[in-house]
């Protein structure tokens, strides 16, 4: 059975031989620590650029979109300058990382 690598957004949800089961989302802590950002023009429509600048890793811009849900609807046509978000800091982020698939 393959699994997914630990920077994708599908890493703890379950596979069967053929599909993905019901998504499971990765928890992404809230933390009142938490920098507010807004979106500058050089990320217009790309989080992972944004991600490689703060987590040294293109891969996990999925976690700016399940730390700011009710903003970021669509991952990438949503991420556009003026765009107010929270950014996670690194060390809730690689804890995220380190969750084990069924943990």
């Amino acid at each position: 059975m393959a699994t997914y690598k630990k920077t994708s957004p599908y890493f703890t949800t379950p596979m069967n031989n053929l599909y993905l089961e019901l998504l499971n989302l990765r928890p992404v802590v809230l933390d009142k620590d938490d920098v507010e950002y807004i979106i500058e023009n050089q990320y217009k429509f790309r989080p992972d650029l944004l991600a490689f600048d703060l987590y040294n890793d293109p891969k996990v811009w999925w976690v700016f979109v399940l730390r700011n849900r009710s903003v970021l609807k669509d991952p990438i046509f949503d991420f556009v300058p003026g765009t107010k978000i929270f950014i996670p800091k690194a060390e809730n982020v690689n804890n995220t990382l380190a969750t084990q698939p069924g943990v």
